[in-house]
């Protein structure tokens, strides 16, 4: 196996951008004067999320959900086979991190969505416990997905978050996208920035 391209660019951009996002508005939660900027970082999390569901159909082969849909006994498998230190390589998302990343949509969407309500008054007081039951679970996935990323790396010797800012992983030649898209980042930072200004004015 040789270095090839895996990741491109919109898809490592989405990525870390939803990291910042979600730690702006986790840090910016518990404090009334920073309470605007917790809002526009939610909208701007959802905007990131938007466009990764866009990104799931039309990105390139590994950054579509049809490259990584996986039944949760092969999910159970791999992790089973990370901790004997023979989890499998795989040139996209592993079965198991091909779940976080779902739960982090599913849990993204719910958070801002919840969140918007409370800011907007538009439902019972016991929705902000809801709301924040949700950022807990979602700061929960982040953590096993970083360690998940940690332990299958050390496993395959093979760097994951460095490919996540690369786009490089190991495989073979015929395994390489062809591009890294680099245009689509107009469309990314477009739902970013109109999310963002949604939550800013509304």
């Amino acid at each position: 196996m040789e270095r090839i391209k895996v990741w491109d660019l919109p898809t490592r951009a989405g990525h870390w951008s939803l990291v910042a996002a979600f730690a702006v508005a986790w840090l910016s939660s518990d404090s009334e004067s920073w309470r605007l900027v917790h809002v526009v970082a939610g909208f701007v999390l959802a905007g990131v999320l938007a466009f990764r569901l866009f990104w799931g159909m039309a990105g390139s082969r590994y950054a579509r959900f049809s490259s990584f849909l996986f039944s949760p006994r092969q999910a159970v498998a791999y992790l089973k086979g990370l901790l004997r230190g023979q989890g499998g390589h795989w040139v996209g998302h592993n079965p198991a991190g091909s779940y976080a990343i779902y739960a982090l949509i599913l849990l993204g969407f719910a958070a801002a969505l919840s969140g918007w309500a409370v800011y907007a008054e538009a439902g019972p007081e016991e929705l902000e416990d809801v709301h924040e039951a949700l950022a807990n679970a979602m700061l929960g996935v982040i953590g096993l997905h970083v360690l998940g990323a940690i332990a299958s790396s050390l496993s395959h010797r093979e760097n994951l978050i460095r490919s996540m800012v690369t786009g490089y992983k190991r495989g073979h030649p015929e395994e390489a996208i062809p591009g890294m898209k680099a245009s689509w980042l107009v469309l990314l930072f477009g739902s970013m920035i109109a999310a963002g200004w949604f939550g800013f004015v509304s």
